[in-house]
């Protein structure tokens, strides 16, 4: 009976069998540092198969390189042997949400989703550290073997509660030789990994700063093609002027840098302002507007659309302005004078200007401006206070920032990551959104579990970690929005008016609890070669002591590539502990006890589950495990079985 495989998939090795079904005889074998034979790529005819004309060697090209890059590549590739683990305890609504609060290195989380998300996220935001010497931590080596790479998600403190061990992080410090080239080698993994998530038609939000927002971009048009960028927000972050400032320059602004999947990719757009359409001469062709025709062209430029325009029956006269001209040809013009569309003033130094009918609008919304400054960091701060009454966490986005995004670009099912999370409010926004429109926008929010400082208003207020203040925001958050769509639901009620976009009770303010840990198997799972004489009683039951069959159960989850919101069952069946995700028709039946018997298996085959796990170590005897598979193949052969 085969076994799943439990780690991440090896993007390196897909990477190469992608280039093999292109150019296989680029594809080529080589012997690895263990002296194993491995396909390797011949790099050199690869470049010779793309390439018109005889290559010599490594000529200069415009490209963005860094002390690193290498390495972060290798980083983004290598698989890892982790697992989420879920926490009940934690979560809200646990068994009937669909969202995810996952915690721990965003890194590890994004490989680990690779397989179940692939291609189906239709927006990312993140907020990620803008490089300002000392607002984030990376480790220590981007050179480290896989070993040397596990994260501090693996380590948990005396209570239990997974943490990132300090040893192997560090401030980025502007002293650093590096400054650069380590956030750099920090984001490039991670954008690599999350395009892969994205769908076809997905689009990705990153705020920035002036310090990396260049290098953002080229990082960017690299990940993403420069065919692909959207637009380079700028947000009016600041509301007043900073008088702090030692150039005494006030730097209001941040930036969102905006880029597409694919090519094709556009906002929504805003609502028009209807206030501006009326019809006070009742002209047949309904209501109109009062418009600019001044064009964008100096008379050198555009010659034509130079011209005097004659009101008929006045035969007053009105030149062009010798720096933008007119809008229209003087033919096109002629036509809309004697079609009526022309308002010529009451005052002779006045302009002419056109009529725009509603009708001939062609969309319901005009375009989203590049500059955003109706909502402040001020604003994010103020939410932060009225859900905790302290300031828990420093200079928040404004939940109504993201939530415009998730507005232009999402649609109700439609499923928004975030894995730079802080204080969770990508979380808040998309239930707002959800709670105004009645969509069922699904969430997965990525948080390293990093510690508050001590003396910090977050620790005097009782809080460990970044990842405790952004639950805690959603918990918080969630019941505030439906107390106040209850309270306006009532209103609506009193009123007989309509109802509302969303009734509460069918928003999801929920959220599942996974935490990044080091695998449910032991190492001889992974490495069979390098068993020991005192490790050899392990094999006969390769599962960690300490997990339980939830812990596997989502281990299974990953694996398999099923999404990790599916609502969960257990059942007795046969005295034993048996895990449907999807009742009806399962996606897939578990069961991680000790001492399964033919009943048992008959029992679970005859609900046809897609798929089937049992622990290899689980079979009451040798005999029940052989004839498992026969069971399958005679009550449900289309189940795929495997054992861990």
């Amino acid at each position: 009976m085969e076994k799943l495989k439990l780690h991440s998939p090896d993007l390196t090795k897909a990477n190469i069998d992608r280039v093999a079904e292109l150019f296989p005889q680029c594809v080529t074998e080589a012997r690895d540092e263990k002296g194993a034979l491995v396909r390797q790529i011949d790099f050199d005819l690869l470049r010779q198969e793309l390439s018109a004309t005889i290559v010599e060697g490594p000529a200069e090209r415009y490209q963005l390189t860094w002390p690193g890059k290498r390495e972060a590549l290798l980083a983004a590739n290598a698989p890892i042997a982790k697992t989420l683990r879920p926490c009940r305890e934690e979560s809200v609504d646990f068994d009937t949400t669909r969202n995810l609060f996952i915690e721990g290195d965003n890194l590890d989380v994004l490989k680990l989703l690779q397989e179940t998300y692939l291609g189906k996220v239709k927006m990312i935001y993140i907020d990620p550290p803008y490089n300002t010497g000392n607002d984030f931590i990376y480790e220590d080596s981007f050179t480290s073997d896989k070993s040397e790479h596990d994260l501090a998600s693996a380590v948990r403190d005396q209570e239990g509660r997974q943490l990132f061990d300090a040893e192997k992080w560090k401030q980025n410090s502007l002293a650093n030789g590096r400054f650069h080239s380590d956030w750099l080698s920090m984001m490039y993994p991670r954008l690599r990994l999350a395009r892969n998530l994205l769908r076809d038609d997905g689009v990705i939000f990153i705020s920035i700063d002036d310090e990396e927002a260049h290098n953002l971009r080229k990082v960017c048009d690299e990940i993403f093609g420069s065919d692909n960028f959207i637009a380079q927000f700028v947000w009016k972050a600041r509301k007043f002027t900073d008088a702090r400032a030692k150039t005494n320059v006030s730097t209001d602004h941040e930036y969102i840098v905006a880029y597409a999947k694919n090519s094709g990719f556009s906002l929504k757009g805003v609502g028009r302002d209807e206030s501006k359409f009326s019809n006070p001469d009742n002209d047949p062709r309904g209501d109109w507007m009062s418009r600019s025709i001044l064009g964008l062209a100096t008379r050198e430029q555009r010659p034509n659309l130079h011209y005097d325009i004659v009101e008929p029956g006045t035969g007053r006269t009105f030149p062009p302005n010798p720096s933008t001209g007119w809008r229209y040809s003087k033919e096109k013009m002629n036509e809309l004078i004697a079609d009526g569309c022309i308002l010529f003033p009451t005052n002779d130094d006045g302009r002419p200007r056109e009529k725009k009918f509603r009708k001939e609008m062609r969309s319901d919304f005009i375009a989203f401006r590049s500059i955003i400054d109706d909502i402040h960091t001020a604003d994010g701060t103020q939410e932060i206070r009225s859900l905790f009454d302290s300031d828990v966490f420093p200079f928040p986005k404004p939940a109504g920032l993201i939530a415009s995004l998730v507005n232009q670009v999402t649609a109700e099912d439609d499923l928004i990551l975030d894995f730079f999370v802080g204080s969770a409010t990508t979380a808040q926004a998309v239930m707002q959104v959800n709670a105004g429109d009645g969509g069922k926008r699904q969430f997965i929010m990525v948080q390293l579990p990093e510690i508050c400082v001590e003396k910090s208003e977050a620790f005097n207020a009782g809080f460990k970690t970044i990842a405790d203040i952004g639950k805690e925001r959603i918990r918080r958050a969630g019941k505030k929005i439906k107390n106040e769509s209850v309270t306006l639901e009532k209103a609506f009620d009193l009123l007989s008016g309509p109802s509302l976009p969303a009734q509460p009770a069918s928003l999801d303010f929920g959220f599942r609890v996974l935490k990044v840990d080091s695998s449910n198997m032991h190492d001889i799972y992974y490495r069979p070669d390098e068993v020991r004489q005192d490790t050899l009683l392990d094999t006969i039951d390769n599962i960690k002591p300490d997990r339980t069959p939830e812990d596997l159960l989502f281990h299974v989850l990953i694996d398999w590539g099923l999404p990790l919101d599916l609502p969960i069952f257990a059942e007795s069946i046969e005295g034993k502990t048996v895990y449907f995700v999807h009742q009806d028709r399962p996606d897939l039946a578990a069961c991680f006890e000790r001492g399964v018997t033919e009943e048992l298996v008959k029992a679970i085959a005859a609900r046809a589950p897609q798929r089937a796990v049992f622990r290899d170590a689980g079979f009451a005897s040798d005999s029940v495990k052989i004839n498992a598979e026969q069971i399958f193949k005679l009550l449900s052969p289309t189940t795929e079985v495997k054992v861990i």
